[in-house]
């Protein structure tokens, strides 16, 4: 396999820089040259890589949320996610960390499901998926500044129904909700 860097479909970046910062993501501005010679810009959205659970209680419900979103102007329902903080070195640790974080669950344990890239055309998000189990509400919801979330429960088939619907329109919750029932 070619290195990627060498590959013959590689860009070679000749000068970055970021072009816009704000909570949550920074905007990167990138001089490229393509394999042609051509010369461009190439703009685009880079934010941490985050973490997305699946979690399951031990009567095999799902813990859903729902949340406000402010870019489509509607409250979503779906899983629990949140970015790996610069402290966050075991990406297992984020799991549990953001699942209490945003729903006041416990996991008994969590295991890695998949790692994808979901939008690798504009954004070099990374998105690594978790399936928890044992969720307890034990914990305390502590939820970021600009987060309004509640917190309910779900049968896995219903939500795998909303997904094959269309009515779940969080990418996130429903990459999450098929490749676990797919390969989970």
């Amino acid at each position: 396999m070619t290195d990627d860097a060498t590959h013959e479909l590689a860009w070679e970046t000749l000068y970055g820089e970021t072009a816009y910062i704000c909570p949550g993501f920074d905007i990167q501005r990138e001089q490229v040259r393509l394999p042609d010679g051509t010369e461009t810009d190439f703009d685009y959205l880079s934010e941490s890589e985050s973490v997305v659970v699946v979690p399951f209680t031990p009567d095999d419900e799902v813990v859903v949320i729902e949340e406000w979103r402010q870019a489509v102007k509607r409250v979503t329902r779906g899983l629990p996610a949140g970015g790996v903080e610069g402290e966050d070195a075991d990406l297992e640790a984020t799991a549990h960390r953001e699942l209490e974080e945003e729903t006041g669950y416990e996991a008994d344990a969590v295991e890695h499901l998949t790692t994808v890239e979901p939008a690798n055309g504009f954004s070099d998000a990374v998105f690594h998926y978790f399936v928890a189990t044992g969720c307890e509400p034990t914990g305390a919801q502590e939820l970021d500044h600009n987060e309004s979330i509640s917190v309910g429960t779900a049968d896995f088939d219903d939500l795998l129904a909303t997904v094959e619907s269309g009515d779940c329109r969080d990418g996130r919750t429903a990459m999450g909700v098929c490749y676990y029932e797919l390969f989970g």
